[in-house]
C-alpha cells in the first residue's frame, strides 16, 4: 500500500523483458521481497546494491503501464511502501495501475498548473475525489464522461516527474480503490472482482 506522495524521482539504469534497474538515493536501505512503486506501479525489489534497485516487471505489468517503453535515462516516481504507523498524506494507493491514459492539456492556474486527462467511460470517478497518476495522488474535479482535470501545486510539479511530460503523454492511471469498491458493491463484491483488483 502507498499514499501517493512521492518521495523522490529518479532515473531509469536499465530495461530489459521482465527487469527493471532504477537509481534509488544513496540512502535508501531496500531488502529484497520489498515493494515500490514506480511511476505508481507497484514492483518487487529483485536486487539492491546503494543507488540502485532492480525489479520484476511481469507480462501483465508491461502491457498495463508505460513501463512498456521505460528507457534508460527516463525519469520515474518513486515511493516506497507505507509503514505501518506512518501519515497517510495522499490517499489509499495500492499499485495496482488500471491502465495508461492520456495527458490532454496543461495550462497555468494562478500558483498552480491545471491539467486535463482522458477517462475510461466505465471508470467511477467523482468530484473532489482522488485519482493516482504515474503515483501521484490527485484531486479530481470537473469529471466527464472522456475526461477529468486535476490541479497541481508548485510544489508537486517542481517534485515529480510530471514537470517532463507534454500534452500526448500517457500516464499510468490508478483509480480511487474507495470508487471501485462502491461501484461494486451495488453489483456484489465477487470473487473475480477481488481478483482483478489484486486482493486474491
Amino acid at each position: 500500500m502507498f499514499t501517493g506522495i512521492i518521495e523522490t524521482v529518479e532515473k531509469i539504469k536499465s530495461a530489459s523483458l521482465g527487469k527493471l534497474e532504477v537509481s534509488v538515493p544513496e540512502d535508501w536501505k531496500l531488502a529484497e521481497g520489498e515493494s515500490v512503486a514506480v511511476n505508481g506501479a507497484c514492483l518487487t525489489v529483485t536486487g539492491f546494491k546503494s543507488g540502485l534497485a532492480c525489479f520484476a516487471v511481469s507480462p501483465e505489468t508491461i502491457a498495463k503501464t508505460t513501463l512498456r517503453s521505460a528507457k534508460p535515462g527516463s525519469l520515474v516516481n518513486l515511493e516506497r511502501a507505507l509503514a505501518a504507523g506512518a501519515r497517510l498524506g495522499g490517499h489509499f494507493v495500492t499499485g495496482h495501475i488500471d491502465g495508461t491514459a492520456r495527458l490532454l492539456c496543461v495550462r497555468n492556474d494562478g500558483n498552480s498548473r491545471v491539467i486535463e486527462v482522458e477517462k475510461a467511460p466505465d471508470a467511477v470517478m467523482v468530484e473532489k475525489g482522488s485519482v493516482a497518476l504515474d503515483g501521484i495522488s490527485l484531486t479530481v474535479y470537473a469529471v466527464s464522461p472522456t475526461s477529468f482535470k486535476a490541479a497541481v501545486i508548485p510544489h508537486t510539479w517542481t517534485s515529480t516527474a510530471l514537470k517532463t511530460l507534454k500534452p500526448g503523454a500517457l500516464l499510468n492511471i490508478e483509480y480511487d480503490i474507495l470508487g471501485k469498491y462502491a461501484s461494486a458493491k451495488s453489483s456484489g463484491i465477487t470473487r473475480d472482482f477481488l481478483k482483478e483488483n489484486g486482493f486474491l
